[in-house]
C-alpha cells in the first residue's frame, strides 16, 4: 500500500475504530451496569430521558402531552410563588382582564339559584342593541341549557370569536313564555379605572381596579372631567388591585412627580439593572395626592404606592400591601402555552425590594400569608407586629421598611365594633347578596327611575328592609338573632343598601354609597382638607425607640360585599 492510499484511507480507520469502541463500550457498560443508563448526569438530560423511558416501556398507555402539562406547573412551583405556566386554553384567559377588550355579547350576570341573571347590560354592546334587558335570566344559548351550569362553562358559551352568533333564550320578568334574540357577538371594553367622581366641590376620588392596556389612557380621561369638576385635590384608591402591567404603573404614577424622580428599578441574576424615571411631563405635578392600599394591593399598586411614598409625594393610608416584588416575563410556546418565569425584582426608589419571605417549594403557606397575619393579630392592633426587614429612607429622611409591603403612613383600623356571628354567616352563605338581587328584581323600575345613589338610598332607608331581610333569613335557615341584628344594624344597611345600589345602577354609584361612612375614605379627605398630604421631616428615632417602631395593619373586612366577587362579565 502505497503511503497515499494509506493517508487517504486514515480518516475511515479512525471512523470504524470510534464506531467498533462505542459498541464495545456499550456492552460492556449495560453488563457490569445492571440495566442502569449510563447519560450525562444533569437534570435537564434525566428529565428528557425520564419522559422516553415513560413513553417507550410503562406498563398502561400515558397520554405525554397530559403529563407534561401537569409537570410544567409543578415545576415551577419549586423556584417561587408566581412563577407560573398556562397551558393553551387557559393562557388568552389568564391576560384576558388586562386586556383592553375581549368578544362577548356584553352582559354582567350573576349566578342565583341556578339561573343566569343579568346584572347590567353594557352600554352599545351586541345585547343592548337587540333588546336584552337588566333583569333578564339566560336559560339557553343555541341548543345548550344554562340552568344549572358553572358560571365558567356558562362564560364559555357567551364569549366567543367576534362576529359568530348565538341565539339565546331569555325568561323575563313578568313573562311566562321565553323570548328569544340572535345576539352577534362583538368587542366588549374591559375596564380598570371603575369609578370616578367628585366627593364635594374640590376632592375627586378615583379607584383603579388593576392596571391593564387601557388603564393609563382611561385614568387621563377620569382626571380630566374631575379637573373640569373643579377638583383640587385627590384621592387614589388601589384597594384590592393584584396590580398587572409595571410600565403602565409607571407611566400612571409619572403623572404626578417631578423631572428626573426614580420610579422603580429592577434587576435580577440574568437582567442588569435598568432604572425608571419621570420625565417631567405629568400634568398633576402638584396636585395634592392620597393613595388608599390593602393587603389586597400588590404588584404594579406597590410600584405606586412606593413611588408616591419614597419620593415624599403624598400620603399613603391603609393597610400593609400584599408584598410581590417579583417581575414575570411571559414566554411562550408554539402551541399558544405562557410561562410567566421571574426573572428579577423590582425595587422601590429607596431600594427597598417589598417581596415578603418565601421559600421554595411551600406556596401554599405563602398563600395562607394573610390567614397567617390576621392568627399574629395585626389585623386588630397597631402594635402587634414588628417590621424586621431592613430600613431606609424616603427622599427627606422618613424611615421606611423593605422586606414584606408598603407600610401605610396612615393605618386606619377596620371598624369591627358591629360584627356579629349573625352578620357574618348572612354574607357568608350568600343570603344578603340573594336578598338584595330579589329585592331588585321586584322593584327596578322603580329604583331606575331615581336614578342617583343618594336618592335611592333614600327611598331604601324607608322601605324597612331590615325586617324584610330577617325574614327572608328564617325562610332560608338563618336563624333570626334579634339584639345581633340591631348591633349589626350598620353593617347590614351598608351591604344591602349598596348591592341594591350596584344591582340597577352603576359602579360609580355603589362606591359613592359606601365612601360616605368608608373609614380610609374619611380619613384620606380630612387629611387633603388639613393640607397635610405632603409628608415632612420627622426626627430620626433612638434605637430603643426604633425597636419599639411597629406599623400594623387593620382587619380586612372579608364580609364586604364586592360586586367583583361574583359578577361576571361576558
Amino acid at each position: 500500500m502505497t503511503s497515499d492510499t494509506k493517508h487517504r484511507f486514515t480518516p475511515l480507520l479512525i471512523a470504524v475504530g470510534t464506531i467498533v469502541g462505542i459498541f464495545i463500550g456499550t456492552f460492556y457498560t449495560s453488563h457490569f451496569s445492571g440495566g442502569r443508563i449510563n447519560i450525562i448526569n444533569t437534570g435537564t438530560s434525566k428529565v428528557g430521558y425520564l419522559l422516553q423511558l415513560i413513553d417507550n416501556n410503562y406498563v398502561d398507555t400515558v397520554d405525554m402531552n397530559t403529563l407534561v402539562e401537569d409537570a410544567m406547573p409543578q415545576i415551577l412551583s419549586e423556584l417561587d410563588p408566581h412563577s407560573s405556566y398556562f397551558g393553551p386554553k387557559d393562557a388568552e384567559e389568564a391576560v384576558e382582564d388586562l386586556k383592553g377588550s375581549f368578544s362577548g355579547i356584553g352582559v354582567q350576570f350573576t349566578m342565583e339559584r341556578d339561573t343566569v341573571n343579568v346584572m347590567s347590560v353594557i352600554h352599545g354592546g351586541p345585547a343592548e342593541k337587540v333588546g336584552i334587558l337588566a333583569g333578564d335570566r339566560i336559560v339557553t344559548a343555541d341548543t345548550a341549557s344554562l340552568v344549572g351550569m358553572e358560571s365558567d362553562k356558562v362564560m364559555k358559551h357567551l364569549k366567543g370569536v367576534k362576529g359568530t352568533k348565538v341565539k339565546l333564550g331569555i325568561k323575563r320578568h313578568g313573562s311566562t313564555e321565553l323570548q328569544y334574540f340572535a345576539v352577534v357577538r362583538g368587542d366588549i371594553p374591559v375596564v380598570s379605572v371603575d369609578a370616578y367622581y367628585m366627593m364635594d366641590d374640590k376632592t375627586g376620588y378615583l379607584r383603579v381596579k388593576n392596571f391593564g392596556e387601557h388603564t393609563y389612557a382611561e385614568m387621563l380621561v377620569a382626571l380630566a372631567n374631575l379637573n373640569m369638576e373643579g377638583m383640587k385635590q385627590l384621592i387614589v384608591d388601589l384597594r384590592g388591585n393584584r396590580g398587572g402591567y409595571m410600565h403602565i404603573a409607571i407611566q400612571m404614577v409619572n403623572e404626578f412627580l417631578p423631572a428626573d424622580k426614580l420610579i422603580v428599578y429592577t434587576e435580577g441574576r440574568k437582567s442588569p439593572r435598568e432604572e425608571f424615571q419621570s420625565d417631567g411631563r405629568g400634568s398633576f405635578q402638584q396636585l395634592p395626592i392620597v393613595v388608599l392600599v390593602d393587603e389586597g394591593s400588590a404588584s404594579a399598586s406597590e410600584i405606586f404606592a412606593g413611588a408616591i411614598q419614597d419620593n415624599d409625594r403624598g400620603t399613603i393610608v391603609g393597610r400593609r400591601t400584599f408584598g410581590k416584588g417579583l417581575v414575570q416575563q411571559p414566554m411562550e410556546f408554539r402551541d399558544g402555552s405562557v410561562v410567566r418565569l421571574t426573572v428579577a425584582r423590582y425595587y422601590t426608589p429607596s431600594g427597598r425590594c417589598i417581596q415578603k419571605p418565601y421559600e421554595k417549594g411551600h406556596g401554599e403557606e405563602y398563600e395562607n400569608d394573610l390567614i397567617a397575619r390576621y392568627e399574629r393579630g395585626e389585623f386588630f392592633s397597631q402594635d402587634s407586629i414588628h417590621q424586621e426587614g431592613e430600613q431606609y429612607q424616603t427622599s427627606i429622611g422618613r424611615i421606611v421598611y423593605g422586606g414584606g409591603g408598603i407600610t401605610p403612613d396612615i393605618f386606619v383600623p377596620e371598624d369591627t365594633t358591629a360584627m356579629t356571628s349573625y352578620y357574618r354567616e348572612a354574607v357568608l352563605t350568600g343570603l344578603i347578596r340573594q336578598f338584595a338581587f330579589a329585592y331588585t328584581d321586584e322593584n327596578r323600575d322603580k329604583l331606575a327611575k331615581l336614578r342617583t345613589a343618594d336618592r335611592m338610598e333614600q327611598f331604601l332607608r324607608k322601605e324597612n328592609l331590615l325586617e324584610k331581610f330577617a325574614q327572608f333569613g328564617e325562610k332560608h335557615q338563618l336563624r333570626r338573632r334579634n339584639l345581633m341584628l340591631q348591633k349589626s344594624r350598620r353593617l347590614f344597611e351598608r351591604n344591602i343598601y349598596g348591592s341594591i345600589i350596584y344591582n340597577v345602577g352603576e359602579m360609580k354609584d355603589y362606591f359613592m354609597f359606601l365612601g360616605k361612612d368608608d373609614p380610609a375614605v374619611i380619613k384620606a379627605q380630612e387629611i387633603l382638607d388639613k393640607g397635610e398630604s405632603f409628608p415632612v421631616a420627622t426626627p430620626q428615632p433612638s434605637p430603643d425607640e426604633k425597636k419599639k417602631t411597629a406599623m400594623n395593619y387593620g382587619k380586612p373586612d372579608y364580609t364586604r360585599v364586592f360586586p367583583h366577587s361574583y359578577m361576571h362579565t361576558c
